[in-house]
């Protein structure tokens, strides 16, 4: 299997879960990477100047209609859903999602609904359901679904609620997520 977007959602605790995982990434992990962080609705561009110090690949803020390439690292601007589109994507103001905009159900959904299994979707650390729903549409279109192990998360709840409504492929502690990613990827490579 090949697969074209890797997408991870995370809350509470998530700078630290994101810096450990992406920061084990190699430089030539070819794998686009989209990220829905919870935070607040004012906040600037310091998050992804954190997460870019600790790692190889360059970390963007999406803008509308950016391109998904493959190496990068895509951040979800505060205060908009970042949604998969072909090739793209796309910023909404909609309504926010389970308390959150930028909501991890929407990323995760519109992924799974254009790249179906080829899809890696990856839930770490949180303090609410977010992302469950979005979990399981990954599931059900056939992509990979990956999930922190709750007792290494700093908030156990987003990952505990995923694996309540999913059957996870992967309950792996954090330090195994990034060799699960790269291995994954370098089974895409032709």
């Amino acid at each position: 299997m090949s697969y074209k977007i890797v997408v991870i959602g995370t809350s509470l605790g998530g700078l630290s879960a994101l810096q450990t995982v992406l920061g084990n990434l190699p430089a030539d992990f070819q794998l686009p990477v989209a990220i829905v962080q919870h935070r607040h609705k004012d906040s600037d561009d310091t998050l992804r100047g954190m997460i870019q110090e600790s790692i190889l690949l360059p970390v963007r803020e999406v803008e509308d209609k950016d391109e998904i390439l493959p190496g990068q690292v895509y951040l979800a601007p505060a205060d908009y859903h970042l949604l998969v589109e072909p090739g793209y994507f796309a910023l909404s103001t909609d309504e926010p999602v389970s308390y959150a905009r930028p909501s991890i159900d929407v990323l995760f959904e519109s992924a799974a609904d254009i790249y179906g299994e080829q899809v890696i979707g990856v839930i770490l650390t949180g303090a609410n359901q977010d992302g469950m729903q979005g979990l399981k549409k990954i599931k059900a279109k056939g992509g990979i679904t990956v999930v922190q192990e709750p007792s290494t998360a700093a908030s156990a709840i987003m990952p505990t609620a995923a694996i309540s409504a999913v059957t996870v492929d992967w309950i792996v502690s954090l330090s195994e997520i990034s060799p699960l990613l790269v291995n994954l990827g370098y089974s895409t490579r032709k």
